[in-house]
């Protein structure tokens, strides 16, 4: 095998037989589930556990992001709920309706990651009616955090099952 051979084996078009794919969905998860609401797990918990000055930074830094999300989504939420309903539905149509791999690799990306959005604008707004704070907030961060950590494993597991499926389906039928 060449050189060149070596590098396109190492770098599969293939969906579900590429570590990369596999790699791409751990570190995506793992972002997701460290980042509540765009404010890192490690600085709740360290406000959670401390107080004062971690306290106030992950409050800060919590409301802030409410209120970006919502300014975004009250000025084109529309828009991107159409878009992002467009494009989950060219990816089912696509993968798993006429079987393209890539479209369905990608939906099984995206799909659990809009839901998780869907959770995060929720809770967004239940901050923003509820001005939490302190234990309030953190508790609500927490089941956020355990929703999305939730939804993560659920479309790993679904997301292997379906690969595995894939995989077994195509080597069965020579494809």
């Amino acid at each position: 095998m060449s050189l060149f051979d070596n590098v396109f084996v190492l770098i599969d078009t293939r969906s579900f037989s590429s570590v990369w794919y596999w790699i791409a969905l751990a570190v995506m998860w793992s972002t997701v589930s460290h980042y509540t609401m765009g404010v890192p797990h490690d600085l709740i918990t360290r406000a959670r556990r401390r107080g004062g000055m971690a306290a106030e930074d992950a409050e800060v830094m919590t409301h802030v992001q409410v209120r970006r999300r919502l300014t975004a989504m009250r000025s084109a939420g529309h828009w991107i709920t159409g878009f992002v309903a467009t494009a989950l539905t060219v990816l089912l149509v696509l993968g798993f309706g006429y079987g393209v791999e890539l479209a369905q690799a990608v939906f099984l990306l995206l799909a659990p990651l809009s839901l998780t959005g869907v959770l995060a604008m929720r809770t967004a707004l239940r901050i923003e009616a509820g001005d939490e704070r302190g234990e309030a907030l953190w508790r609500r961060l927490g089941r956020l955090r355990l929703a999305t950590q939730v939804t993560g494993m659920v479309s790993i597991f679904i997301t292997a099952m379906w690969g595995m499926w894939s995989i077994l389906t195509m080597s069965v039928l020579g494809g």
